[in-house]
Protein backbone atom coordinates (compact mmCIF):
# COMPACT_ATOMS: atom_id res chain seq x y z
CA UNK A 1 0.00 0.00 0.00
CA UNK A 2 2.67 2.73 0.89
CA UNK A 3 4.68 1.63 -2.36
CA UNK A 4 0.88 2.10 -4.58
CA UNK A 5 0.70 5.27 -2.56
CA UNK A 6 4.25 7.04 -3.56
CA UNK A 7 3.82 5.83 -7.11
CA UNK A 8 0.72 8.19 -6.89
CA UNK A 9 2.26 10.89 -6.10
CA UNK A 10 5.13 10.43 -8.34
CA UNK A 11 2.44 9.98 -11.11
CA UNK A 12 0.90 12.90 -10.55
CA UNK A 13 3.44 15.44 -9.81
CA UNK A 14 5.14 14.11 -13.44
CA UNK A 15 1.60 14.18 -15.34
CA UNK A 16 1.25 17.78 -13.56
CA UNK A 17 4.39 18.66 -15.77
CA UNK A 18 2.59 17.13 -18.77
CA UNK A 19 -0.52 18.72 -18.22
CA UNK A 20 1.42 22.72 -18.51
CA UNK A 21 3.16 21.39 -21.54
CA UNK A 22 -0.03 20.52 -23.17
CA UNK A 23 -1.93 23.30 -22.36
CA UNK A 24 -0.24 25.30 -24.79
CA UNK A 25 -0.74 22.36 -27.50
CA UNK A 26 -4.65 22.26 -26.82
CA UNK A 27 -4.93 26.44 -26.85
CA UNK A 28 -3.09 26.32 -30.21
CA UNK A 29 -5.16 23.97 -31.95
CA UNK A 30 -8.06 25.41 -30.66
CA UNK A 31 -7.50 28.51 -32.33
CA UNK A 32 -6.37 27.73 -35.78
CA UNK A 33 -7.32 24.06 -35.82
CA UNK A 34 -3.34 23.26 -36.24
CA UNK A 35 -0.63 21.11 -33.71
CA UNK A 36 2.38 23.54 -32.97
CA UNK A 37 5.06 20.81 -33.39
CA UNK A 38 7.50 23.15 -32.15
CA UNK A 39 5.93 23.46 -28.79
CA UNK A 40 8.17 20.68 -27.28
CA UNK A 41 11.14 22.54 -28.42
CA UNK A 42 9.79 25.80 -26.69
CA UNK A 43 9.49 23.85 -23.21
CA UNK A 44 13.22 22.31 -23.76
CA UNK A 45 14.36 26.26 -24.24
CA UNK A 46 12.54 27.40 -21.36
CA UNK A 47 14.11 24.81 -19.10
CA UNK A 48 17.41 25.65 -20.39
CA UNK A 49 16.58 29.52 -19.81
CA UNK A 50 15.69 29.04 -15.97
CA UNK A 51 19.49 27.12 -16.19
CA UNK A 52 20.98 29.66 -17.56
CA UNK A 53 19.20 31.89 -14.78
CA UNK A 54 20.19 29.93 -11.72
CA UNK A 55 23.75 30.07 -12.81
CA UNK A 56 24.47 33.50 -13.53
CA UNK A 57 21.96 34.44 -9.92
CA UNK A 58 24.89 32.04 -8.22
CA UNK A 59 27.48 33.68 -10.13
CA UNK A 60 26.33 36.88 -8.67
CA UNK A 61 26.09 35.29 -4.63
CA UNK A 62 22.22 35.21 -4.83
CA UNK A 63 21.81 32.66 -1.90
CA UNK A 64 17.72 33.44 -1.58
CA UNK A 65 15.93 29.92 -3.27
CA UNK A 66 12.23 31.53 -3.30
CA UNK A 67 13.59 34.91 -4.91
CA UNK A 68 16.32 32.46 -7.31
CA UNK A 69 13.10 30.89 -8.46
CA UNK A 70 10.98 34.07 -9.17
CA UNK A 71 13.96 35.45 -10.98
CA UNK A 72 14.31 32.43 -13.43
CA UNK A 73 10.40 32.08 -13.91
CA UNK A 74 10.44 35.56 -15.06
CA UNK A 75 13.28 35.19 -17.15
CA UNK A 76 12.89 32.39 -18.85
CA UNK A 77 8.32 32.75 -19.32
CA UNK A 78 9.79 36.58 -21.09
CA UNK A 79 12.26 35.11 -23.62
CA UNK A 80 9.84 32.13 -24.23
CA UNK A 81 7.27 34.62 -24.79
CA UNK A 82 9.56 35.75 -27.78
CA UNK A 83 10.20 32.87 -28.75
CA UNK A 84 6.59 31.48 -29.14
CA UNK A 85 5.37 34.76 -30.92
CA UNK A 86 8.34 34.52 -33.60
CA UNK A 87 7.66 30.70 -34.46
CA UNK A 88 4.02 32.08 -35.28
CA UNK A 89 4.93 35.19 -36.85
CA UNK A 90 7.28 32.89 -39.02
CA UNK A 91 5.97 29.79 -39.33
CA UNK A 92 2.58 30.05 -39.40
CA UNK A 93 1.21 33.44 -40.44
CA UNK A 94 2.57 33.61 -43.98
CA UNK A 95 1.40 29.58 -44.52
CA UNK A 96 -2.31 30.55 -42.60
CA UNK A 97 -4.17 29.83 -45.77
CA UNK A 98 -1.88 27.69 -47.19
CA UNK A 99 -2.91 23.53 -47.43
CA UNK A 100 -3.25 22.36 -43.68
CA UNK A 101 0.18 20.18 -44.24
CA UNK A 102 2.37 23.56 -44.55
CA UNK A 103 2.31 24.93 -41.37
CA UNK A 104 3.13 21.47 -40.00
CA UNK A 105 6.18 20.38 -42.17
CA UNK A 106 7.19 24.34 -41.56
CA UNK A 107 6.69 23.65 -37.14
CA UNK A 108 8.82 20.58 -37.61
CA UNK A 109 11.37 22.38 -39.32
CA UNK A 110 11.42 24.71 -36.28
CA UNK A 111 11.63 22.24 -33.62
CA UNK A 112 14.58 20.80 -35.53
CA UNK A 113 16.20 24.31 -35.85
CA UNK A 114 15.48 24.68 -31.78
CA UNK A 115 16.84 21.37 -30.90
CA UNK A 116 20.17 22.12 -33.05
CA UNK A 117 20.46 25.62 -32.06
CA UNK A 118 20.64 24.53 -28.31
CA UNK A 119 23.09 21.81 -28.82
CA UNK A 120 25.34 24.21 -30.54
CA UNK A 121 24.85 26.66 -27.87
CA UNK A 122 25.02 24.48 -25.10
CA UNK A 123 26.69 21.49 -25.84
CA UNK A 124 25.28 17.63 -26.30
CA UNK A 125 26.00 16.58 -22.46
CA UNK A 126 23.60 16.69 -20.33
CA UNK A 127 22.99 19.95 -17.73
CA UNK A 128 22.30 19.68 -14.14
CA UNK A 129 20.59 21.84 -11.88
CA UNK A 130 21.40 21.50 -8.42
CA UNK A 131 18.38 21.28 -5.73
CA UNK A 132 16.90 24.43 -4.48
CA UNK A 133 14.08 22.79 -2.60
CA UNK A 134 14.35 20.13 -0.08
CA UNK A 135 12.37 18.45 2.57
CA UNK A 136 8.95 17.28 2.43
CA UNK A 137 6.14 15.18 4.77
CA UNK A 138 5.95 11.57 5.38
CA UNK A 139 2.49 10.90 4.78
CA UNK A 140 2.38 7.33 5.70
CA UNK A 141 4.71 4.22 6.95
CA UNK A 142 4.79 0.89 6.30
CA UNK A 143 7.18 -1.88 7.02
CA UNK A 144 9.78 0.36 6.42
CA UNK A 145 8.99 2.23 3.76
CA UNK A 146 7.99 6.16 3.98
CA UNK A 147 5.78 7.98 1.48
CA UNK A 148 7.15 10.98 0.91
CA UNK A 149 5.97 14.17 -0.38
CA UNK A 150 8.35 16.60 -0.73
CA UNK A 151 7.56 20.51 -0.91
CA UNK A 152 8.42 20.75 -4.31
CA UNK A 153 6.04 18.09 -5.79
CA UNK A 154 3.27 20.16 -3.83
CA UNK A 155 4.20 23.41 -5.80
CA UNK A 156 4.09 21.67 -8.96
CA UNK A 157 0.62 20.21 -8.71
CA UNK A 158 -0.87 23.64 -6.95
CA UNK A 159 0.57 25.82 -9.63
CA UNK A 160 -0.89 23.16 -12.15
CA UNK A 161 -4.14 23.97 -10.95
CA UNK A 162 -3.72 27.24 -10.34
CA UNK A 163 -2.61 28.56 -13.60
CA UNK A 164 -5.28 25.55 -15.22
CA UNK A 165 -8.49 27.45 -13.27
CA UNK A 166 -6.61 30.77 -14.42
CA UNK A 167 -6.43 30.67 -18.28
CA UNK A 168 -9.88 28.52 -17.86
CA UNK A 169 -11.09 31.94 -16.35
CA UNK A 170 -9.09 33.85 -18.75
CA UNK A 171 -11.14 32.18 -21.52
CA UNK A 172 -14.63 32.45 -19.94
CA UNK A 173 -14.61 35.77 -18.29
CA UNK A 174 -12.11 37.74 -20.53
CA UNK A 175 -11.96 40.17 -23.39
CA UNK A 176 -8.85 38.09 -25.02
CA UNK A 177 -11.20 34.72 -23.98
CA UNK A 178 -13.83 36.12 -26.00
CA UNK A 179 -11.89 36.83 -29.04
CA UNK A 180 -10.47 33.29 -28.85
CA UNK A 181 -13.87 31.26 -28.89
CA UNK A 182 -15.04 33.93 -31.51
CA UNK A 183 -11.64 32.86 -33.36
CA UNK A 184 -12.24 29.34 -32.49
CA UNK A 185 -15.87 29.19 -34.39
CA UNK A 186 -15.36 31.41 -37.51
CA UNK A 187 -12.02 33.77 -37.81
CA UNK A 188 -13.85 35.39 -40.56
CA UNK A 189 -16.35 36.36 -39.18
CA UNK A 190 -14.59 37.26 -36.37
CA UNK A 191 -12.48 39.46 -38.26
CA UNK A 192 -15.77 41.27 -39.74
CA UNK A 193 -16.99 42.11 -36.15
CA UNK A 194 -13.75 43.87 -35.26
CA UNK A 195 -11.60 41.24 -33.58
CA UNK A 196 -8.12 41.65 -34.69
CA UNK A 197 -7.43 38.29 -35.20
CA UNK A 198 -3.73 37.91 -36.13
CA UNK A 199 -3.38 39.47 -32.52
CA UNK A 200 -5.17 37.21 -30.96
CA UNK A 201 -3.60 34.26 -32.68
CA UNK A 202 -0.05 35.50 -31.49
CA UNK A 203 -1.30 35.97 -28.18
CA UNK A 204 -2.23 32.22 -27.97
CA UNK A 205 1.13 31.61 -28.59
CA UNK A 206 2.74 33.58 -26.41
CA UNK A 207 0.55 32.06 -23.86
CA UNK A 208 1.85 28.83 -24.56
CA UNK A 209 4.80 29.38 -24.79
CA UNK A 210 5.18 31.17 -21.57
CA UNK A 211 3.36 28.02 -19.77
CA UNK A 212 5.96 25.82 -21.64
CA UNK A 213 8.35 27.59 -19.64
CA UNK A 214 6.72 27.40 -16.19
CA UNK A 215 6.88 24.11 -17.07
CA UNK A 216 10.45 23.87 -18.11
CA UNK A 217 11.40 25.23 -14.62
CA UNK A 218 9.62 22.76 -12.98
CA UNK A 219 11.53 20.06 -15.19
CA UNK A 220 14.37 21.62 -14.11
CA UNK A 221 13.86 21.50 -10.78
CA UNK A 222 12.63 17.85 -10.11
CA UNK A 223 14.54 16.25 -12.02
CA UNK A 224 17.86 18.29 -12.20
CA UNK A 225 19.20 16.88 -15.01
CA UNK A 226 18.19 18.58 -18.84
CA UNK A 227 19.47 17.97 -22.00
CA UNK A 228 19.05 19.55 -25.63
CA UNK A 229 16.34 16.69 -26.68
CA UNK A 230 14.09 16.56 -23.94
CA UNK A 231 11.76 18.73 -25.56
CA UNK A 232 11.23 15.92 -28.43
CA UNK A 233 10.48 13.44 -25.53
CA UNK A 234 8.08 15.78 -23.13
CA UNK A 235 6.27 17.41 -26.47
CA UNK A 236 5.38 14.21 -27.60
CA UNK A 237 3.87 12.94 -24.17
CA UNK A 238 2.22 16.19 -23.71
CA UNK A 239 0.69 15.81 -27.14
CA UNK A 240 -0.28 12.52 -26.64
CA UNK A 241 -2.09 13.74 -22.95
CA UNK A 242 -3.89 16.80 -25.26
CA UNK A 243 -5.36 14.09 -27.63
CA UNK A 244 -6.41 11.72 -24.64
CA UNK A 245 -7.86 14.75 -22.18
CA UNK A 246 -9.37 16.15 -25.70
CA UNK A 247 -7.70 18.51 -27.66
CA UNK A 248 -9.27 22.15 -26.93
CA UNK A 249 -10.15 21.25 -23.49
CA UNK A 250 -8.15 23.14 -21.29
CA UNK A 251 -9.39 20.51 -18.33
CA UNK A 252 -8.86 17.82 -20.87
CA UNK A 253 -5.30 18.63 -21.03
CA UNK A 254 -4.82 18.66 -17.43
CA UNK A 255 -6.61 15.34 -17.21
CA UNK A 256 -4.64 13.44 -19.88
CA UNK A 257 -1.50 14.25 -18.42
CA UNK A 258 -2.55 13.42 -15.19
CA UNK A 259 -3.25 10.06 -16.87
CA UNK A 260 -0.19 9.49 -18.47
CA UNK A 261 1.79 10.56 -15.72
CA UNK A 262 0.22 8.25 -13.32
CA UNK A 263 0.57 5.37 -16.27
CA UNK A 264 4.02 5.95 -16.68
CA UNK A 265 4.89 5.79 -13.00
CA UNK A 266 2.55 2.84 -12.48
CA UNK A 267 3.60 0.81 -15.57
CA UNK A 268 7.34 1.83 -14.02
CA UNK A 269 6.91 0.52 -10.88
CA UNK A 270 5.14 -3.12 -11.35
CA UNK A 271 6.06 -4.00 -14.99
CA UNK A 272 9.02 -3.76 -17.33
CA UNK A 273 10.16 0.31 -17.79
CA UNK A 274 10.95 0.21 -21.42
CA UNK A 275 7.08 -0.41 -22.15
CA UNK A 276 6.12 2.35 -20.36
CA UNK A 277 5.62 4.63 -23.44
CA UNK A 278 3.78 1.66 -24.98
CA UNK A 279 1.31 1.33 -22.20
CA UNK A 280 0.57 5.60 -23.15
CA UNK A 281 -0.07 4.61 -26.28
CA UNK A 282 -2.24 1.17 -25.65
CA UNK A 283 -4.56 3.44 -23.21
CA UNK A 284 -4.58 6.11 -25.96
CA UNK A 285 -5.83 4.30 -28.90
CA UNK A 286 -8.51 2.13 -26.65
CA UNK A 287 -9.84 5.96 -25.64
CA UNK A 288 -10.03 7.44 -29.17
CA UNK A 289 -11.83 4.04 -30.44
CA UNK A 290 -14.75 4.57 -28.25
CA UNK A 291 -14.10 8.48 -27.73
CA UNK A 292 -12.41 9.45 -30.69
CA UNK A 293 -12.88 13.26 -29.25
CA UNK A 294 -11.04 12.36 -25.83
CA UNK A 295 -12.70 12.13 -22.83
CA UNK A 296 -13.21 15.55 -22.44
CA UNK A 297 -13.25 16.34 -25.96
CA UNK A 298 -16.49 17.94 -27.58
CA UNK A 299 -17.15 16.05 -31.49
CA UNK A 300 -16.78 18.79 -34.12
CA UNK A 301 -20.29 19.44 -35.73
CA UNK A 302 -19.55 20.99 -39.17
CA UNK A 303 -21.76 23.64 -40.71
CA UNK A 304 -23.25 23.57 -44.12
Amino acid sequence: MAYFLQQLINGLTLGAIYGLIALGYTMVYGIIGMINFAHGDVFMVGAFLSLISFVVLSQLGLNSAVLAIVVALLFSMGFAAVYGWTIERIAYRPLRGSFRLAPLISAIGVSIFLQNFVQLAQGARPKSVLPLFHGGFILYRADGFDVRLSYLQVVIMILTAVLMVAFTLLIQKTSLGRAQRACEQDRGMAALLGVNVDRTISLTFVIGAMLAAVAGLMFDLYYGVIDFFIGFLAGIQAFTAAVLGGIGSLPGAILGGLLIGLIQSFWSAYFSVEYKDVAVFVILVLVLIFRPSGLLGRPEIEKV
